[in-house]
């Protein structure tokens, strides 16, 4: 028996790959089918197109040149339900013990015997916090949804990628009042190029206030206190979207005793023919494999690591 953590594509995939060689396995999620993309804006529009998104040979098929992320939602749901994949959703993994043939996979709700147990967590499920005072009060998010609530508000947006920027737009067009706070001199280069002049003009014609080389200092009821290149500034505020990035569950990496780099980027050390960690037995697959550097690795170009995995696991059961 295999254990996957994680229902994300390279969760499913990897599933995929071993059912396809008739390997018994588990996919073990802590929330719903493809937890990382449900957590996407509503209205967000993939960068890639839908052919770099398919799993399994399963077509998918989008109606615009991009898909949307319920397009993507529904394609994984029905490539899960196609393939019956044993997935356990809403279910933790809390523990994992023995040796490579022989694990035990401790869960919330259950336990589990594994010969090899396969990390597909993405980084998606932990946000990268401010650590400024009041960051914990309910008007911070560090997910953005949709823009309907931030109507007639004042909305602070903390970031200056994909997700500030749509943020950012978005919540303009519904009628907020919107304010960037932006830690660079300008809005970064990486945002989507068919978005980033939108964004600037707005800034430009002053619809979007941008404060830049500005990091966020302390956060208030009705308003937020900025450290800017001409001192500290107040401005008043009733929402903050903290769009400040996102990294791999390491608690669980902790859990899973997977070795870490000892470098800014703290990804996993693992082999990149067969993405078996130094913990043997234990794989990783996906972006989590990326660590810190949340740029590198995608759905589209982390596929291969089913393949890789499954014929390796193949091999040596």
């Amino acid at each position: 028996m295999v254990i996957i953590i994680g229902a994300g594509p390279i969760g499913l995939a990897t599933g995929i790959q071993l059912k396809q060689r008739n390997i018994p396995f588990k996919i073990i999620e802590k929330g719903c089918l493809v937890n990382s993309l449900f957590n996407y804006p509503t209205n967000m529009t993939f960068f890639s197109t839908s052919d770099r998104l398919e799993i399994g040979g399963v077509p998918f098929i989008s109606h615009g040149p991009k898909p949307t992320r319920s397009e993507a939602l529904e394609y994984y749901r029905r490539v899960a339900e196609s393939y019956e994949l044993p997935i356990h959703l809403y279910e933790a993994v809390q523990a994992l013990e023995g040796t490579d043939g022989d694990f035990t996979v401790t869960t919330d709700k259950d336990i589990y015997k594994a010969s090899k147990v396969v990390v597909a967590t993405g980084f998606y499920g932990s946000a990268n916090m401010m650590n400024v005072p009041g960051e914990e009060l309910p008007k911070v998010k560090h997910y953005y949804d949709e823009p309907h609530p931030y109507a007639w508000q004042k909305v602070l947006v903390v970031g200056g990628g994909n997700s500030a920027v749509d943020a950012a737009l978005e919540c303009y067009r519904a009628g907020a009042e919107v304010s960037m706070a932006v830690k660079y001199d300008t809005i970064k280069p990486s945002v989507k190029y068919w978005v980033k002049p939108d964004i600037e003009n707005r800034i430009k014609k002053e619809e979007v206030k941008g404060y830049f080389n500005t990091t966020v200092k302390e956060i208030r009821e009705k308003e937020v206190v900025l450290d800017t290149p001409d001192g500290e500034k107040i401005i008043k505020n009733d929402f903050v979207l903290a769009m400040t990035g996102y990294h791999p569950n390491y608690p669980l990496m902790e859990k899973l005793q997977v070795e870490l780099t000892e470098d800014e980027k703290c990804m996993p050390v693992y082999n990149e023919d067969s993405l078996e960690t130094k913990r043997k037995g234990v794989y990783v697959a996906g972006v989590v494999c990326g660590g810190l550097d949340t740029s590198r690795l995608f759905i589209e170009n982390s596929r291969v690591h089913a393949d890789q995995i499954a014929d390796h696991i193949e091999k040596n059961l």
